[in-house]
């Protein structure tokens, strides 16, 4: 697009090109590959639109509660309402009580529909949540209890789907109240978020300009739409594309190994803004790229040649990353192994999945159904199904043929299985990094259970101490009973005490620094104790020192972080670990061979690996474990033959 000024041929930049489909009426898509500043084009678009339009209120949602704090930082001003997708939903539906109950009972009988099922009920009434008794509030939560008419994020989604599209009375409302609706990542936006936006809505003859900002190459999340090319396109109605091709981040040598595995036409150069962090005076930064093979799979040793030959430090965590592909991988080489197997690999937990989807899979066959009394165990419903494996094996004797499996089961088998059947953990409750204001009830963000967060208040408060940060440390502390100076010589003593931990135990640390007064058990622990029992009873027992090597690792004092958590961050050194850890959603030979026969896991693996090398702002390493020749021609095609090493 050009314009002609004072006979100056003069390129328009992608701000100019978006200001003028907004003044055209029209909904708008940003496309830029990693590093090219689209948050920063977002927040110079947001500042623009109050600045013409004073009294109109914008929304602008994005993925994460980091990146609407990071947003909210940027531009601070009462008409501009920044949420995540989910909130935004929620915000605009949750009013509308009749209508919610209606959506839910209906998508519940809906056999089409197997994400909403009260408790396997094959039809509802239209009357369940107002049955003459009490009437049931519909609520959004962290978890699911649909018979209680609390849902959770996947419900969210179907419903308001169903509901903007029954209701237009509904996309008026929404369209009255915001002229701009931005969306941040827009390839991480589900499906029926961007059906909403751009079929439910233009059946409303409000209008409102919806303007979408993002990556198609990141769309790292299966969930996520992806792109949205069949919206795209130059005629009225349609969303006008706009590319950003400078990149701001990455060395020369990282963008053109970028480009290579780009696949939508989008080809980045480096920034013409000298001040843009890969620049140096006046020139882009050159950059380092390296394959490092072995036929050893031992990483330290890699970490060692880096460090000896190219003077990375591993201990520099703040400019050194470790990429990997799941925290399961992480966790040995982390220190945090026995807590990732409480939360993601309890064996008792996965007996009861397997029942609840044999459940489901009988009702969807039509097969009889087996059937369970209120009264029921969980060791009797166990017994009643006989689930057995591959080889014709019953899962429970192979269960209970390890003692700590025995110790386990023993705690649920006498259970009601209507109790069990509710109980639920994974290591989002774990591992999840998602930061929350705790006053603020309406905003869904860290998944972590009261019990890990209650550790996170404790070991904050030690590392406050140990860092020096006294004036913080007194402000998160709960001792409060500093009036004199025998008070501040017994806190100086309780804090300290709690530092050397030694051998002690979870458990034991928790009620110490209870004694102490340093964190008071709360409500929200009790709580858990009382209704989490079982997951406590594993946890109490784990050493504290390893919830430490936990909480280093969340807090990015490691040099590891997972592939998929690195996105947005970026580092001077970056090692990408090129391991599917049996995952078979990735294949990073798929990628080097370029093996299109399962398209899906490829498309998955070339995007994980551009967001991974797209993070470093001078050396890329990438490791890969005992390669083939097809696979090493291809990595000495990418990276130069002679940056492809053998150690």
């Amino acid at each position: 697009m050009v314009e002609t000024r004072l006979g100056v041929e003069q390129v328009k930049d992608e701000f100019q090109q978006i200001m003028e489909h907004i003044a055209n009426g029209d909904n708008f898509l940003l496309s830029g590959g990693a590093g090219s500043g689209k948050t920063y084009s977002l927040v110079q678009v947001i500042k623009k639109v109050i600045e013409d339009n004073p009294t109109s209120k914008i929304a602008c949602m994005t993925y994460t509660n980091a990146a609407v704090k990071e947003i909210e930082e940027r531009v601070n001003h009462k008409n501009l309402n920044v949420s995540t997708i989910h909130d935004f939903l929620w915000d605009n539906i949750k009013h509308f009580q009749k209508e919610l109950k209606i959506a839910i009972i209906t998508l519940s009988n809906d056999e089409n529909v197997n994400k909403i099922k009260i408790d396997g009920l094959s039809k509802v009434s239209n009357d369940y949540f107002d049955n003459g008794e009490e009437t049931v509030k519909i609520q959004y939560k962290e978890y699911l209890r649909l018979k209680d008419g609390i849902i959770s994020h996947d419900e969210l989604l179907v419903i308001a789907d169903y509901m903007f599209a029954k209701y237009s009375k509904l996309c008026d409302v929404v369209k009255d109240r915001y002229k701009f609706i931005f969306i941040d990542e827009y390839q991480d936006t589900h499906k029926e978020v961007i059906r909403i936006l751009l079929e439910h809505f233009p059946k409303s003859k409000k209008h409102t300009i919806i303007g979408f900002f993002g990556d198609t190459m990141q769309s790292i999340y299966d969930d996520g739409i992806g792109n949205i090319n069949e919206y795209k396109g130059d005629e009225k109605g349609k969303v006008r594309e706009v590319k950003k091709t400078q990149n701001r981040r990455n060395p020369q040598k990282v963008i053109a190994l970028a480009n290579r595995l780009r696949t939508d036409g989008i080809v980045q150069v480096p920034s013409n803004d000298i001040s843009a962090p890969n620049m140096i005076d006046g020139k882009v930064k050159e950059g380092e790229i390296i394959f490092i093979h072995s036929t050893n799979g031992d990483i330290s040793r890699v970490e060692q040649f880096l460090t000896e030959k190219y003077s990375w430090s591993f201990s520099d965590t703040k400019r050194t990353k470790e990429l990997n592909l799941t925290h399961n991988l992480i966790a040995d080489k982390a220190g945090f192994r026995t807590l990732m197997d409480i939360y993601d690999k309890d064996p008792i937990m996965g007996l009861k999945k397997d029942i609840l989807q044999k459940i489901k899979d009988n009702e969807k066959q039509g097969k009889p159904e087996i059937h369970i009394d209120d009264s029921d165990t969980f060791d009797i419903v166990v017994d009643k199904f006989q689930l057995k494996n591959r080889q014709r094996q019953l899962k429970k004797d192979i269960l209970l043929s390890n003692p700590h499996n025995v110790e386990l089961y023993n705690q649920l088998k006498n259970r009601p299985f209507s109790e069990v059947r509710r109980m639920y953990f994974d290591k989002d409750q774990l591992i999840d990094d998602k930061k929350q204001d705790d006053d603020d009830e309406n905003k869904k963000g860290s998944k972590r259970d009261n019990l890990i967060r209650h550790l996170f208040k404790i070991q904050t408060n030690i590392s406050l101490y140990v860092n020096k940060q006294y004036n913080d440390f007194l402000r998160v502390t709960d001792y409060n009973q500093i009036h004199t100076i025998k008070d501040k010589r017994e806190l100086k003593q309780n804090i300290e005490s709690l530092i050397e931990v030694g051998d002690k135990t979870i458990e034991y640390v928790i009620n110490d620094a209870h004694r102490k007064g340093i964190c008071l058990i709360d409500e929200k622990l009790e709580n858990f104790l009382i209704e989490k029992e079982y997951i406590y009873n594993q946890v109490k027992n784990v050493k504290y020192a390893e919830f430490q090597k936990l909480y280093a690792y969340l807090e990015g004092q490691t040099p590891f972080s997972t592939q998929h958590k690195t996105k947005g961050a970026e580092f001077d050194n970056v090692l990408v670990i090129l391991d599917n850890g049996k995952w078979n959603d990735y294949n990073f030979e798929y990628l080097f061979m370029n093996q299109t026969e399962k398209q899906r896991v490829l498309e998955r693996t070339q995007k994980i690996f551009y967001v991974c090398c797209t993070r470093a702002k001078e050396n890329l390493a990438v490791f890969y474990h005992n390669p083939t020749s097809v696979v090493l021609a291809k990595a000495k095609e990418w990276f130069g033959e002679n940056n492809v090493i053998s150690i």
